[in-house]
């Protein structure tokens, strides 16, 4: 019998990365931007959507609940808001392996009169999602989880009340699941945060015309609201992004240029990170215009960045939630780092698409490099950079792209296993590889 292998990446030793390139649109802004623009009135414009497989699962998540949606066409995408009455889906919504999607669709959904169930892939099935639920709960929900997991099944049919709940951990998708539920609850909803997380869907509300009350590390919102269609301009994805920023901190020695990045503050900790390890990185205002120019934009710049020698540090526990997505890459630039980093306080990673912490340590130990795996976090010995071999993926996304920038330090090919699902969040990511010098290609999956 013939088995099918995955899909995989074989990069080249590279010498250098130079001249510019532009990141696709912002994932964790897609999303909102159809999720908020289906309820509203009117039509809401997108400029710049990431055309990505989880952005196209809540897109076809929302068609199923009635909402018409043009495009997405070269990044294009109108959306016919139905206002906050959705309809019926007839059958599960499947969101492939969109964790983000499925955390806020419960509170979407948490108000509406209909039952709904929320799936996912193997990967998503695995991820917890009791975190959103027990607030939902709070404000009257009805949610249901298969041992905290997926399926999530919701019962519609029952009002929702304000709350005031503090986040146990700083966490934008259980704020902005509360946050959704809150514009149908009765009453003011509040939510006290312990340390800052991504903004976007309190700037995006923002947008659409809702009136959020910002006190301290509290965020309230009056239930009721009606948000308004409006034109919005996904920037570049940070996220995205971080990968070429590391690989022109190690192997940028003429510069490399990131055109239109989104630089929200709250997405940003990497690089103050790397600067702080001794990167040259300069942002700078960018000629990529946000067209909705309404106010609260998302801001933009463009990311400059030349190679330096990087020095190990002690990672600040506070500055770990503003970097958590972006923590594997920079354990590359940890591994080419002169001396010892630290990191603590990242036990968030153990629970994304995969075990985060524990598939970088595996691929750093396969690639020669010096480190010990910690219950929330790694410690990494730098300076040698890394030896070729085969590394596993784990299905992870961040996990290949990752590994994929350590060919800019690397000795010898690296095989990277397991790559299908970058395109859940880059899915042009070879060519951008590619334009800025490295030495990558996709293999397709063979039988055997």
């Amino acid at each position: 019998m013939k088995v099918a292998s995955e899909s995989s990446y074989r990069v080249e030793p590279c010498a250098a990365v130079r001249g510019e390139t532009t990141i696709p649109g912002d994932k964790s802004i897609s999303h909102r931007a159809l999720m908020l623009g289906s309820l509203a009135e009117g039509d809401t414009r997108i400029d710049g959507f990431l055309d990505s497989e989880d952005c196209l699962a809540t897109l076809g998540a929302l068609r199923a609940l009635g909402v018409r949606i043009d495009g997405p066409t070269d990044g294009h995408v109108i959306v016919h808001g139905c206002g906050p009455i959705l309809h019926a889906a007839s059958s599960p919504l499947d969101m492939g392996n969109a964790g983000t999607a499925m955390r806020l669709f419960m509170g979407l959904l948490a108000a509406q009169s209909f039952d709904s169930r929320l799936v996912g892939d193997a990967s998503l099935a695995r991820r917890p999602m009791e975190r959103v639920a027990v607030p939902l709960r709070q404000m009257g929900a009805r949610i249901g989880t298969r041992n905290g997991r997926p399926p999530v099944d919701i019962q519609g049919g029952h009002a929702l009340s304000a709350i005031e709940y503090e986040l146990p951990v700083p966490s934008a998708q259980v704020k902005s699941a509360i946050l959704l539920a809150a514009l149908r609850a009765e009453g003011r909803t509040r939510i006290i945060e312990p340390a800052p997380s991504r903004d976007h869907t309190e700037r995006m509300l923002g947008a659409f015309g809702v009136e959020l009350l910002h006190s301290g590390g509290a965020i309230a919102l009056e239930g009721g609201q009606a948000l308004r269609a409006t034109h919005i301009s996904v920037p570049g994805d940070f996220s995205s992004a971080a990968f070429f920023v590391v690989a022109g901190c190690l192997a940028a020695q003429e510069g490399v240029v990131l055109r239109g990045v989104g630089v929200n503050p709250t997405r940003t900790g990497l690089l103050d990170l790397l600067r702080e390890m001794g990167a040259d990185i300069r942002v700078r205002a960018s000629a990529h215009l946000m067209a909705a120019a309404q106010p609260p934009a998302e801001p933009v710049a463009d990311i400059e960045i030349h190679a330096t020698v990087l020095q190990g540090i002690k990672v600040d526990q506070a500055a770990v939630p503003l970097a958590i997505d972006e923590l594997p890459v920079f354990f590359i630039a940890a591994a080419c780092a002169q001396g010892e980093t630290l990191v603590r306080g990242a036990l968030e990673l153990r629970v994304k698409e995969s075990d985060r912490l524990a598939a970088m340590a595996e691929g750093l130990g396969k690639l020669g490099v010096e480190h010990e795996l910690l219950p929330d976090g790694i410690w990494i010995r730098g300076g040698s950079g890394f030896s070729g071999g085969v590394i596993d993926s784990h299905g992870d996304h961040r996990i290949a792209m990752a590994f994929a920038m350590a060919s800019v330090r690397a000795r010898e090919r690296i095989d990277i296993r397991n790559v299908a699902s970058v395109g859940t969040s880059f899915p042009n990511f070879v060519a951008v590889a590619r334009s800025v010098g490295l030495q990558i290609d996709l293999c397709p999956p063979s039988t055997s």
